[in-house]
C-alpha cells in the first residue's frame, strides 16, 4: 500500500512539474492539508463517543447478549467457527459500529477479529472462508446512521444532512444481501472450498 501512495504522489508531482502547475501544487497542499487535520480532528468525536460506548457494552456483557441474539444468523454466516470464540464478538462488535456508521471505529474491532480468525485458519497463507465473509460484510456494511457522511454533509453546509438516511439504509441493505449471496454461492464452488 505504501508503494501504491508513493507512486500516486510522484506521479502528481511530476505532472505538476512538466506542466509548470508547481506553485497550484504547493498552494493545494498547505490549504487541504490543513483542512485535513480539522476534518480528522472533527471526526475524533464521533469515533471516540461510540468506541467507548462499544467498549462499556463489551465490558457490561451487552455484546455477548446481542451475540447470543445473533447467534443463529451468525452461525449460518459463520459455520466454522467454535460456539463462544472471541472471534465472534469481535465481529459483532465491527458490525454494530458499522451500523451506526462509525466504521473507523470498528477497524480495530475488524483487525482483531480477523488476528482471532486466523487463529482458526488451518491454511495460514489463504484466507478462510469466514475470514473472507466477514470482510464482505464489512466492506457492504448496513448503515443504519450513517454518522460520518452525516459529519461531512453537515460541515458541506448541506440544508438537510439527514435525508440520505433512508437510501443508504437500502443501497446498503441491498449490497450487503447480494454480497452474501454472492460469497455463499463462491463458498459452495469446490475450487472456493
Amino acid at each position: 500500500m505504501g508503494k501504491i501512495w508513493f507512486y500516486m504522489l510522484a506521479i502528481g508531482i511530476l505532472g505538476s512539474i512538466f506542466s509548470n502547475n508547481l506553485g497550484e501544487l504547493n498552494k493545494v497542499i498547505l490549504t487541504e492539508a490543513s483542512r485535513g487535520v480539522e476534518f480528522a480532528i472533527s471526526l475524533a468525536g464521533v469515533m471516540a463517543l461510540w468506541m467507548g460506548i462499544m467498549n462499556i457494552a463489551k465490558d457490561s456483557g451487552l455484546i455477548e447478549k446481542i451475540g447470543q441474539k445473533l447467534n443463529p444468523l451468525m452461525r449460518k454466516l459463520f459455520p466454522s467457527i467454535p460456539p463462544g470464540h472471541k472471534a465472534m464478538s469481535y465481529m459483532v462488535m465491527n458490525i454494530a459500529l458499522n451500523m451506526v456508521g462509525a466504521g473507523n471505529g470498528a477497524t480495530a474491532f475488524g483487525l482483531k477479529a480477523m488476528d482471532e480468525l486466523q487463529t482458526l485458519n488451518h491454511k495460514k497463507d489463504t484466507a478462510s472462508n469466514d475470514m473472507i465473509m466477514f470482510l464482505v460484510i464489512n466492506i457492504s456494511s448496513i448503515q443504519l446512521i450513517p454518522f460520518t457522511m452525516l459529519k461531512v454533509r453537515m460541515d458541506l453546509g448541506s440544508q438537510n444532512p439527514s435525508e440520505i438516511i433512508l437510501t443508504t439504509l437500502f443501497a446498503t441493505i441491498v449490497s450487503t444481501i447480494v454480497a452474501i449471496i454472492t460469497c455463499k454461492m463462491l463458498e459452495s464452488r469446490r475450487r472456493y472450498r
